[in-house]
């Protein structure tokens, strides 16, 4: 290592260098500045936006990434659904303590709730909402957040199912689920569409081996169709957890005719996001019941 100090190859910066750096610095400073880049407070609400950002458990969460990728759109608050359906929502930590028996009271009926990420972190909050979401009367189910760069499919449902992902035949307990949606620096996690459907595959057949119940798959069709290439191969067994942010539910992804589940707002009435389970209250119980 040489001192620069005396380096007599050193030149001066020429000026129209300069006069070009500073150019685009502020231009970098007014791209930071700009809505949707700047940081904010602490919350929920100011996660880093997805593609923004490292994996990172604290910060995800069903829809964490669906917004800042898919928008909201403006008339969302009109939904007005063409069949009979049930009230319910989803939740993580985020939420913190919920009162249960006031969502009951507000109508809800069923929760999804966050359980494990990869195969090493669990929801801290998840054993409070379980038990507190069953003690109130709801139907509920545990979901896990996908990170199909981390670790295989079946390694990811083990740890899954191993800490609350389980199913038992109560009447109370919805199939397990899987929650994949876009990565943090990248669309698809840096996997191929034929890499992407192995990984979902291991993922699913897992799940069934372990609980003799097929997951339910939430994702929106942007994403299914850009990582997956749309397959269709699952629509038989799978029911489908779609997430648009929209007073109708759009185009679903190959193969399903139609949806389970909903997620139409990720504000409302209910702690954390808005859903409907697609029809009467029964059909949420035959689902519980595997029949």
């Amino acid at each position: 290592m040489h001192n620069a100090g005396h380096d007599s190859r050193r030149r001066s910066v020429p000026r129209r260098a300069l006069a070009a750096i500073g150019t685009l610095t502020a231009l970098l400073a007014l791209f930071v500045a700009a809505p949707g880049n700047a940081t904010a407070a602490a919350g929920p609400a100011a996660a880093p936006a997805a593609g923004h950002r490292t994996v990172n458990p604290e910060l995800d969460w069903m829809g964490s990434t669906v917004a800042a990728h898919e928008g909201r759109s403006a008339d969302r608050a009109a939904v007005t659904p063409m069949v009979t359906q049930t009230l319910g929502f989803d939740v993580s930590h985020y939420q913190g303590a919920i009162n249960w028996g006031a969502a009951y009271a507000n109508g809800g009926r069923f929760v999804y709730m966050k359980a494990t990420e990869g195969t090493s972190y669990r929801d801290p909050n998840f054993n409070a909402n379980y038990t507190g979401s069953y003690n109130a009367g709801f139907i509920r189910g545990a979901y896990h957040f996908a990170n199909p760069n981390a670790s295989s499919g079946a390694a990811q449902a083990d740890y899954f199912v191993a800490h609350g992902g389980g199913w038992s035949k109560d009447g109370k307990t919805l199939p397990p689920m899987l929650d994949i949606e876009y990565g943090p620096s990248s669309t698809c996690w840096g996997l191929s569409q034929a890499a992407m459907r192995t990984w979902i595959t291991s993922f699913l057949n897992e799940v069934h081996a372990k609980t003799t119940r097929w997951a339910t798959i939430y994702t929106t069709t942007n994403w299914w169709t850009t990582c997956t290439g749309n397959t269709s191969a699952y629509s038989g067994n799978d029911p489908l957890f779609i997430a648009r942010y929209a007073s109708t539910v759009g185009t679903l992804p190959a193969g399903w005719g139609f949806y389970t589940f909903w997620q139409h707002a990720d504000s409302g009435v209910f702690p954390g996001d808005q859903d409907y389970f697609n029809g009467a209250y029964t059909g949420l119980q035959n689902l519980a019941n595997n029949t």
